[in-house]
């Protein structure tokens, strides 16, 4: 493959990036999130919610480092395999905790959450795929 694909690639893996972070955002509505924290001290509802914002902060800054340095990450410098390789594993993990970990079928109530459910799924298929091409190349 060569970079100028490889760079593509990354820069539609960036974008998909701010996908999550947008459908993270539907996902309080889509599982009814505040009434099921509600019940919960203050302390841990108000821990919950700075980890739900620093996830979001994260997609959406490994998205746009994705996209601005498509091409630095796709020419393979030492720094650009190594942040490929940890989002590579980043995403792995997470396509594991998708597939094993979480039961979502309780939320799954329409159409509309069915589908955007398995486009997370095919995202996080093809960000690990893409991340370990780039460290690997």
């Amino acid at each position: 493959m060569n970079t100028i694909t490889l760079t593509l690639l990354l820069q539609f893996a960036g974008v998909l990036h701010l996908g999550l972070a947008c459908a993270g955002g539907l996902m309080p509505r889509a599982v009814n999130l505040r009434t099921h924290i509600a019940v919960l001290p203050p302390f841990i509802r108000q821990l919950f919610w700075v980890y739900y914002t620093f996830i979001g902060l994260c997609l959406i800054s490994f998205g746009l480092i994705t996209f601005a340095f498509a091409g630095t990450l796709a020419a393979g410098s030492h720094l650009a395999r190594a942040l490929c390789l940890f989002l590579a594993v980043f995403w792995t993990v997470r396509l594991f905790a998708a597939t094993f970990l979480f039961d979502v079928r309780p939320y799954l109530t329409n159409h509309f959450w069915r589908l955007g459910y398995h486009a997370t799924n095919i995202v996080f298929a093809y960000l690990p795929v893409v991340y370990a091409w780039a460290t690997f190349k």
